[in-house]
């Protein structure tokens, strides 16, 4: 029969048995106190020191794993010494901690995809599972499946061994065969809150914010002033890269959710930002960057003088587009790849690209350039409009100065300088200036702009100088971006202004991550494989009409492309008690950088992947197999700051059973099945 025992925890009474320690009765009412190192089927052991807590008339902290619970003792688990004490525990532990919290093409992703995971997702055939982590972050994954310019790929490790991960393309895979399948997979609609928030702007940015709206219960009406939804998606990307019917079967998904559409309504002209501020319960501005930036120079107002968003627009509506025979595009992005690109579908008999800088420095994907170039593009490199040229108020040629690369600029981008006296002068009927957009502000000019023309908006809550009003996008803070920095604001828009709507506190607290940096010789090892190439249609063919170039990844290349991801990732990181106590502890480990410990990785324990890298020496695993299962198999090697895990015993009395694996709080023990370490739930 046992004793029972009273104590009080936080000036909470609590009971609990003679024989208990202080974490076990505080864990039988729910109190949490954190820690690494215990388990109920090891002798006390108390190595990792964040469990330490307070105890009336003990001066010193005590730890609670440890510590005999008394009847009459007085505990607190929260004082400022406590948090301090734990705080400089974990970063002691982190200070010899390495790896990857997250892989580097999830961080490189604005919308914070998970790259990795539906990567792996692919390779195992899982590619139902894949399309719904996708759409965890991207609702639109169809269109930016085609579109975006990858800067996961730019992040990816392999391209250490070889060549990046075609990323893009698996995604793209994920949701054609998705949509194959039947209807396109949309995320389940929350219970009502019985809040509506009104979206002004349908592109990628308005569109996922009433996607993650739904999902949360909230209701979401979106006004956009163009026929048809899709915004940039729809308008400022031609059909050859993006069909516009599969563009569309997203939208319809999402409208399938219960969003509201109301097409051809323009803000300022057929509703005002005062009148959807007294409907709705929160506005968010999403309207883009629809204006093109002007040339600066003599003739720029000519007719056949034509911004790029202009033109692509006008070319999506089937507008009477004429450009005659001979088309210049002025800029070096990709906006000026798809004009070049559209202007050779027209009939042009020549295509000049107008770049003050060379085809190294321009800011378009290499392959859109490589493309451009196969379908007879003509590249003018180090060359800048200075004059436009007329006759009868109509463009007839193009006075270009001749330009040299100077030092590089603030950016790092070198710089374009005139060369004197050096000019061309080329014939042309149309010009295309993609060099900028900008926000049309017609109807928010009641909201504070930069001195750029654009919105300002907060960094981390998205909020204007309007209470309840949010702005998010092409049209906010540093301008025009691409289309995947939309839709990542748009996700946080929503989590913020779903706390404004139950008016809680809003706190931005940035999150603590372990990285690393890897080189070559760190990868060394690897064999190397070749890259998935997207197939395409030959040059020759897909410059005469408007169907989509890129044809998809094979189910085989795919499955095979995606198995050449390392997973640099942490697997655990869901489950990695320490990752959650740093963030909760707001740790600076750097305070203690120094030496590091460094272990390869290891498959030398059956069914079990081994990263020493990422032990901070609990002891767990260590004693679950000496005491649990009775094996003794591994052990502590070293002394001091040296000392590390490693198999000690007979690897001949282990079982496979996998419980190191399932004790370890940091994925330096990861459970193998058919040679991949993956994730368990502890």
């Amino acid at each position: 029969m046992t004793n029972q025992i009273k104590l009080t925890i936080n000036n909470r009474e609590c009971v609990g048995e003679s024989g208990q320690t202080i974490l076990e009765v505080a864990r039988r009412h729910g109190i949490n106190i954190p820690t690494l190192c215990q388990d109920a089927r090891v002798e006390i052991y108390g190595s990792c020191g964040i469990c330490v807590v307070e105890v009336e008339n003990v001066p010193k902290l005590l730890r609670a794993c440890a510590t005999m619970a008394a009847d009459g003792m007085v505990v607190n688990t929260k004082t400022e010494r406590v948090y301090k004490t734990r705080q400089s525990a974990l970063e002691l532990l982190l200070s010899d901690h390495t790896g990857d919290c997250l892989a580097p093409c999830k961080l490189a992703c604005p919308a914070q995809t998970d790259c990795q995971g539906y990567v792996g997702l692919i390779a195992n055939g899982e590619y139902g599972e894949a399309i719904k982590l996708i759409k965890d972050r991207i609702p639109l994954p169809l269109a930016i499946g085609r579109v975006c310019p990858h800067p996961c790929e730019d992040a990816c490790r392999r391209q250490l061994v070889e060549e990046p991960i075609s990323i893009l393309a698996l995604k793209q895979f994920a949701a054609d065969l998705d949509l194959a399948n039947g209807d396109v997979f949309t995320a389940e609609v929350g219970e009502s809150t019985g809040k509506n928030i009104a979206i002004i702007g349908g592109g990628p940015g308005g569109l996922s914010a009433a996607y993650f709206l739904r999902i949360l219960g909230h209701d979401a009406t979106v006004y956009d002033a163009m026929p048809h939804m899709g915004g940039m998606l729809r308008y400022g990307i031609p059909e050859y890269r993006l069909p516009k019917a599969i563009l569309q079967r997203e939208i319809d998904g999402i409208e399938k959710m219960g969003v509201k559409f109301y097409n051809n309504t323009k803000i300022g002209r057929d509703v005002t930002l005062d009148e959807l501020r007294g409907k709705f319960d929160a506005v968010i501005v999403a309207v883009g960057a629809w204006s093109s930036v002007g040339l600066g120079c003599p003739g720029e107002d000519l007719d056949g003088v034509i911004g790029g968003i202009d033109f692509l627009r006008d070319v999506d509506l089937n507008d009477k587009v004429f450009i005659g025979r001979k088309v210049a595009v002025v800029g070096g992005g990709n906006t000026a790849m798809d004009a070049c690109r559209t202007a050779v579908r027209l009939g042009a008999d020549a295509v000049y690209n107008v770049y003050r800088r060379t085809r190294n420095e321009m800011p378009a994907q290499e392959i859109e350039i490589i493309e451009a170039e196969e379908e007879g593009v003509i590249f003018k490199d180090l060359t800048n409009p200075i004059e436009v040229l007329g006759e009868d108020g109509l463009v007839k040629a193009v006075r270009l100065q001749i330009m040299e690369l100077g030092e590089p600029d603030e950016l790092g981008r070198l710089t374009s300088t005139p060369v004197a006296g050096q000019e061309e002068t080329i014939e042309i009927d149309t010009l295309i200036v993609t060099i900028g957009q900008k926000l049309d502000g017609v109807g928010l000019e009641v909201l504070k702009q930069t001195n750029r023309g654009t919105i300002i908006a907060d960094e981390h809550t998205f909020q204007t100088n309007i209470d309840g009003v949010f702005a998010i996008g092409d049209a906010t803070n540093k301008g025009a971006d691409i289309a995947i920095s939309a839709i990542g604001e748009a996700r946080r828009a929503v989590s913020v202004i779903d706390k404004h709507l139950k008016i809680e506190q809003l706190t931005i607290k940035p999150q603590y991550l372990v990285k690393t940096d890897k080189t070559e010789a760190d990868l060394a090892h690897k064999e190397k494989e070749a890259r998935a190439k997207m197939p395409h249609r030959p040059a020759n063919e897909r410059k005469n009409d408007f169907a989509e170039i890129n044809l998809g990844l094979s189910e085989e290349e795919a499955r095979r492309e995606a198995n050449r991801c390392l997973e640099c990732g942490c697997l655990d990181y869901f489950e990695c008690r320490l990752i959650k106590y740093a963030n909760e502890y707001d740790v600076h480990p750097e305070k203690y950088e120094g030496k590091m410990n460094h272990h390869d990785q290891k498959d030398d324990i059956p069914g079990v992947h081994r990263t020493p890298d990422k032990c901070v020496l609990c002891g767990l695993c260590v004693r679950l197999c000496a005491e649990d299962v009775g094996a003794g198999i591994l052990g502590l090697v070293g002394r001091g700051f040296e000392t590390f895990v490693n198999p000690a015993g007979d690897m001949h009395e282990c079982s496979d059973c996998g419980k190191c694996a399932e004790v370890c709080p940091t994925g330096a023990l990861m459970k193998q099945v058919e040679g991949k370490a993956v994730p368990l739930k502890k």
